[in-house]
């Protein structure tokens, strides 16, 4: 292996960003002299990796199709740039309608390629792990129960696990996060997160206020709190904020998601990465969300899911915890409810939590140098390449 170690590495949405940066410490910690470039977020810049693309987090099937020729013009730069200049290992994160098409032609031009964190093919369009088998030099997985399904289609896999479980204590101080907030200690809080992407929060942001403002009627004394990933994400909220209840007692953050879940007695979330952070931080939760249109169309249709539950948290958990609300159930009058139903239930709150620390306990699998372990180990040509 030479000194200098050249690395693409490509994300295109917030939580693949963090997974990637984590990585990319863990690489540097190995191996000093080590180069990254690709397609960033800014914790990815700011761990030093060259920027080529800037990412632009799109979801769904439908979603995709407004932005695709953008998206491909992006991917066309990166293949040329990549085959043009190949670095000894290319690293996808995350983002699979956008990285396995782009590993697959790397590969084929020798490029060694990682995928870190595998998609749901166990889940829904089981029919796509051809393409991971055909783009995959070694996949990083983060959850257990991945492994099995990925083996049985022949795709190299090393199992890391998450690293938000290793850097989240096992413990945290929810009255020090409180103080940093300016939320009052003695207040019944509820965490408000509709999501990171803008097509999340146009689905999502408008029931989730009212679903709030539904609680607060019924529980004058409740406050909320809403983590914002970004400027425009928070103008987006705001704006429904001010035109749907602009008395609505609730806190909004700038980042701080962590603090934001833990200053609440429990949380409305949109499914996804939050959920995991959510049962990380032992906060109980219910679960809301909505797909576009055609989306819950076409995986109706043609029968695309094939798991009993969309919740990461439910699916990690031996039973569900976190109730959940899809589509046209994803409304105030089922989501209220059930946060009330949470509020007035200390005890299984105090159950819901004692599980989650159980299973944060079983995450914690040191993911990032385990990872940058199973990266360097194929760069010198072991297993996967």
């Amino acid at each position: 292996m030479a000194d200098t170690l050249r690395v693409g590495i490509v994300a295109n949405e917030v939580s693949g960003d963090h997974l990637a940066a984590s990585l990319i410490r863990a690489l540097r910690t190995k191996h000093p002299d080590i180069q990254f470039e690709g397609m960033t977020g800014p914790a990815m810049a700011g761990e030093g990796c060259k920027s080529l693309a800037v990412i632009d987090p799109v979801m769904g099937l439908a979603e995709v199709l407004k932005h695709l020729p953008s998206l491909i013009s992006t991917r066309k730069a990166l293949f040329k740039h990549f085959v043009e200049n190949p670095p000894d290992v290319f690293i996808g994160v995350d983002a699979p309608d956008f990285n396995l098409q782009l590993e697959t032609r790397l590969r084929e031009s020798g490029i060694k390629t990682v995928h870190f964190v595998s998609p749901t093919v166990w889940a829904w369009r089981q029919k796509r792990v051809k393409k991971v088998h055909k783009a995959v030099g070694l996949m990083l997985s983060i959850f257990p129960f991945e492994v099995d399904f990925l083996r049985e289609h022949d795709v190299p896999v090393a199992c890391v696990g998450h690293p938000l479980a290793d850097e989240i204590p096992l413990e945290n101080d929810a009255t020090a996060s409180r103080e940093r907030l300016g939320i009052p200690a003695d207040v019944p809080v509820i965490g408000i997160l509709p999501g990171s992407r803008m097509s999340e929060l146009k689905g999502l942001s408008e029931t989730f206020i009212r679903t709030a403002q539904w609680c607060h009627e019924r529980e004058p004394r409740l406050q909320f709190v809403t983590p914002l990933v970004n400027a425009r994400i928070r103008e987006a909220f705001e704006s429904e904020l001010e035109r749907l209840a602009p008395d609505l007692p609730i806190h909004l953050v700038d980042g701080s998601s962590r603090d934001a879940i833990l200053s609440s007695d429990q949380v409305l979330t949109a499914s996804g990465t939050a959920t995991l952070e959510t049962l990380l931080l032992k906060r109980p939760m219910v679960v809301g969300y909505r797909l576009h249109w055609l989306t819950y169309w076409l995986v109706n249709t043609f029968d695309l899911l094939k798991i009993p539950h969309f919740a990461m948290a439910n699916l990690l958990s031996p039973e569900p915890l976190a109730p959940e609300f899809l589509q046209d159930e994803c409304n105030p009058e089922q989501l209220g409810p059930a946060l009330m139903e949470l509020l007035n239930a200390p005890e299984r709150r105090a159950e819901i939590r004692s599980v989650y620390g159980e299973i944060h306990k079983h995450m914690r699998l040191n993911a990032a140098e385990t990872a940058a372990g199973a990266v360097l180990e194929l760069i010198r040509g072991r297993p996967g390449s």
